[in-house]
């Protein structure tokens, strides 16, 4: 199970895949999180997703923890496999809880009452690239998986 988990074809692209994944998600995390780049920070995102979307707090923690600590994992190169799958989880489950009666496309020109959903079906892509390919070149997961081999 565990090299199942670790194992990754020592590749470009599960590097080019996983840390556009991280680095394109992680600064969504840091505005739930830390408040960074003018975001509500912890106790604002968790008030929202409870109050005002209707999630449980136990969802609403999870939202922030795999938006924050899922984008570092994958920039790392840690459990890439378990991360790009709760992505997959996440992003379908905002799709259908808050984005899909805005149609498909982002909001370029406001003339819509909020963002469509193109923008997470690329997370959802990029991240089973990742489940299907793993970490790639220079990531934890390489390192686990090369300890495994030699036992």
């Amino acid at each position: 199970m565990k090299k199942q988990i670790f194992y990754t074809n020592n590749d470009w692209t599960g590097l080019f895949t996983r840390l556009t994944l991280g680095i394109v998600v992680l600064p969504h995390g840091a505005q739930k999180m830390l408040g960074s780049f003018g975001g509500y920070g912890f106790s604002g995102s968790m008030n929202f997703f409870t109050e005002t979307v209707g999630l449980p707090w136990i969802i609403a923690f999870m939202v922030l923890v795999i938006e924050f600590l899922g984008a570092i994992s994958l920039i790392l190169g840690f459990a890439s496999r378990i991360w790009s799958m709760l992505m997959i989880i996440l992003f379908i489950g905002i799709i259908f809880t808050y984005h899909s009666d805005n149609g498909f496309f982002m909001n370029w020109f406001g003339n819509q009452k909020g963002e469509g959903y193109e923008y997470h079906l690329l997370i959802i892509g990029l991240s089973i690239a990742i489940l299907l390919n793993g970490s790639g070149k220079y990531s934890i997961d390489s390192i686990l998986s090369n300890k495994e081999e030699e036992y």
